[in-house]
């Protein structure tokens, strides 16, 4: 148990926090393959002893996803090999889901994970500001996952809520960490100009106060929130309102406003070419990341839905959606109950944020295969059952009960201590 939940933490901090970013000669590391494999043996060992049908539904429709798209590539007509390559590469996020669902196991190991993710980003973004003060957008400032400036706003967005989360828990020191790195976060989603990013800024921070700030009486987050807004687009949303401005015009005198235009015009493009993507390839699509081939131009659309229905097909969408239903699921459950710590609430509502603001935010950007998304349904699956094995421990078993339990269930109760 500790040997995995040390590899699957391991695999957390190089996805999340990418030190070969801040020490160079990490580069020549191969971190993330050898903690993948890692956390693959660990996979292969926990499976030993809990089986994979203990894994809940949308556990499934994710393993769903990653085989239509191995199909699809397999047999896709345009750049088999590669698109092959990439679906392997996407798929090691269901190693990740499944071990974060059989190792988390109790709340200090779920916020032990969230807080790897919500840690890393806030250095990251004081890193990408200070390293990329004269790059316009902070484009290409990182690698990997926070190259793209639209990919940094996304990640900054969806680990808002989780800031905000351990910002009301912490005390002394640790509360300023969490004001000076949300500050950082807010100051260089500003410096991308995305305008998804922002959009989807908004609806992740009005779900976020509306958890945080009214349902836990914690007014002041509001007003607090809305002066913060203001000072960061006074200070350096110039390039941000120029952007969201070409779209109600035609007219572009500034080399921004040309850029801008530019940009909303290819994004109009690349949507048309992928619904023509998928009236040729309906079922199956045309294989993992083969439709920057296919656009005729090497970019993706800038729609999550789009990009799952042009290169997985129907099929593909159908599981990619019915895995985030089960997310939301999951909340749902969880927000009904009435009975629930406060910690366990702030981690629910912070989950919700995340979640609903990657929902709207997938309608402006290709995140189909970052795994920041896919970690937080993990996180829902494994809160949802955290919350029902301390059910099961709260109340005196009976023969019926001890019947319908899984082998899960019966061995989290014996091995595994109450969370909190």
């Amino acid at each position: 148990m500790s040997g995995g939940f040390f590899w699957l933490s391991a695999f957390y901090l190089v996805y999340c926090a990418r030190p070969e970013d801040f020490v160079h000669v990490l580069a020549l590391v191969p971190m993330a393959k050898i903690t993948g494999i890692g956390a693959f043996l660990a996979f292969l060992f926990m499976g030993g002893q809990r089986k994979l049908r203990d894994l809940p539904r949308e556990a499934h429709y994710l393993l769903a996803l990653i085989a239509v798209l191995m199909l699809a590539s397999l047999t896709s007509p345009i750049w088999r090999g590669g698109s092959v390559s990439r679906t392997l590469e996407f798929s090691k996020v269901y190693i990740a889901w499944a071990l974060t669902f059989f190792l988390v196991t109790d709340i200090p190991k779920l916020r032990r994970i969230i807080f790897i993710q919500a840690f890393s980003v806030p250095i990251i973004c004081a890193f990408a500001v200070i390293k990329g003060r004269s790059i316009a957008r902070l484009d290409g400032v990182l690698g990997g996952i926070y190259s793209n400036p639209n990919d940094l706003a996304f990640a900054i967005v969806l680990s808002f809520p989780f800031c905000f989360m351990f910002l009301l828990t912490a005390k002394g020191i640790r509360k300023l960490f969490w004001v000076v790195g949300m500050l950082a976060m807010a100051y260089a989603l500003v410096l991308t100009a995305s305008r998804g990013g922002f959009v989807t800024l908004l609806v992740t921070g009005v779900v976020g106060l509306w958890h945080f700030g009214i349902k836990g009486r914690r007014y002041y987050l509001i007003a607090i929130t809305g002066l913060v807004a203001l000072i960061l687009l006074g200070v350096a949303g110039g390039p941000l309102r120029t952007r969201f401005a070409t779209i109600f015009t035609d007219e572009a005198d500034s080399k921004q406003e040309r850029a801008a235009l530019a940009s909303y015009e290819d994004r109009k493009y690349l949507m048309e070419r992928a619904i023509d993507g998928i009236e040729h390839y309906p079922i199956l699509g045309m294989g993992t990341r083969n439709f920057e081939v296919y656009s005729l131009n090497w970019h993706e659309v800038h729609m999550t839905y789009l990009e799952i229905a042009v290169e997985g097909g129907i099929v593909g969408l159908f599981f990619y959606l019915a895995f985030f239903a089960r997310g939301f699921h999951n909340l749902r459950v969880l927000l009904k109950r009435k009975d629930l710590s406060v910690e366990i609430k702030l981690i629910t509502g912070a989950l919700h944020s995340s979640l609903v603001g990657f929902v709207v935010g997938a309608l402006f950007s290709p995140e189909a295969y970052e795994f920041f998304p896919y970690f937080s349904v993990a996180y829902t699956s494994a809160l949802y059952a955290i919350v029902k094995r301390n059910d099961l421990l709260a109340a005196p078993p009976s023969p019926a009960r001890i019947a319908r339990q899984s082998p899960r269930e019966r061995e989290s109760l014996e091995q595994v201590p109450v969370g909190r």
